[in-house]
């Protein structure tokens, strides 16, 4: 037997309400991580942060 209109109105408002309520989740913790993330220095490109200048060591693998 089929449902009724409503209760199926009623289904997919559930369903709309509970997604809402994981994306604030999920957003919180996209926020907090994002706080908690190393912040560098004003004017420091964090792609090259803790570089230093010259050679640098070989990796594990690489070393014989």
């Amino acid at each position: 037997m089929a449902q009724r209109p409503s209760s199926l109105k009623l289904e997919k408002e559930r369903k709309r309400q509970q997604k809402q309520k994981e994306k604030v989740v999920r957003r919180a913790n996209a926020k907090e991580v994002k706080s908690k993330r190393d912040e560098c220095t004003p004017g420091e490109d964090p792609d090259i942060a803790g570089i230093r200048p010259g050679p640098q060591p070989l990796p594990e693998q690489w070393k014989y």
